[in-house]
């Protein structure tokens, strides 16, 4: 998978996705995590407890999508008043999309009580759904706008790890209602969200970082342009036990590319000390082109 290169001025397709990145959200809280009670933190694990909690007092429970809209409210007020609407304008819509999916989307439970399945498929939806939301330079609010506005008064502490606490707390509060197994499916899930959301986010087409330390650098950079068709940049150095000045040499290839390579280095130097380390991601000629 690419990652998505459109352009994000392209107003409709950002709206698009923060559409259908809420629906996934949505029908992944509602249809899978809700049935099994599984709180993977945020605003919308709060709604999953309250939905719990108040259902011997109210049929069925407060509803997720009134529980998420409620919450969001003041959390959204107050950060008009700190941030400017700017700053919310497109976070109030995906929030507002988000309790609206959950409002009319039905309750049917897709995972008939498999906690696996619920936490692995669960993951992997809320992945996608987060990473297109984000895409769009949008949230959903809850925690992460908390995080955001207790990070304006509390600088020394950064938005994750104010939201990894905020998050903990919830699934915490889920352990202590529903007991110690749907917390432990709820920790993998937020585990394989994270996974599919920086995949979505950052892309899978990875690729392989090598640094030549070699005296034949001139043969070996001149091999590689032209058998691999990769540029290659040459870095002064210096031995620090020989105290020999060197020349470094760097290279981004492909991962299919990355055993030819490696060949190349031992056929011209066996005596070549080579470090290979991978790439998340690569912006230019032969690789990915950036378009903003």
């Amino acid at each position: 998978m690419r990652k998505l290169f459109i352009d994000r001025k392209n107003t409709w397709f950002v709206y698009l996705m923060i559409i259908g990145g809420t629906g996934i959200l949505a029908f992944t809280i509602k249809c899978m995590f809700d049935p099994v009670s599984l709180v993977t933190g945020g605003f919308t694990g709060v709604a999953i407890l309250l939905k719990d909690m108040t259902g011997m007092v109210y049929k069925g429970g407060i509803p997720l999508w009134f529980a998420n809209l409620a919450l969001n409210v003041p959390v959204f007020l107050v950060a008009w008043k700190v941030k400017g609407k700017q700053f919310i304008a497109r976070t109030a819509i995906a929030t507002g999309l988000l309790s609206l999916w959950l409002y009319v989307i039905p309750e049917i439970d897709f995972v008939s009580g498999d906690y696996i399945l619920a936490a692995v498929f669960g993951g992997a939806l809320t992945g996608v759904s987060m990473g297109m939301i984000l895409w769009a330079n949008a949230t959903t609010g809850g925690t992460e706008m908390v995080a955001m506005l207790v990070q304006h008064k509390m600088k020394h502490y950064s938005v994750a790890q104010i939201m990894q606490v905020l998050d903990g707390m919830v699934v915490v509060a889920g352990m202590y209602i529903f007991g110690l197994r749907p917390s432990m499916y709820a920790i993998v899930s937020v585990f394989i969200a994270s996974k599919v959301m920086d995949t979505i986010l950052e892309g899978m087409k990875f690729s392989k970082a090598a640094y030549i330390i070699t005296d034949r650098y001139e043969m070996v950079s001149h091999i590689i342009m032209e058998r691999l068709d990769r540029g290659v940049t040459g870095l002064n150095a210096k031995g620090m036990y020989s105290g020999d000045e060197k020349c470094m040499l760097y290279c981004v290839v492909s991962k299919k590319q990355i055993v030819l390579l490696k060949e190349i280095i031992h056929e011209i130097d066996k005596n070549a000390f080579v470090i290979v380390g991978d790439v998340r991601e690569v912006l230019g000629e032969g690789f990915i082109e950036y378009r903003g």
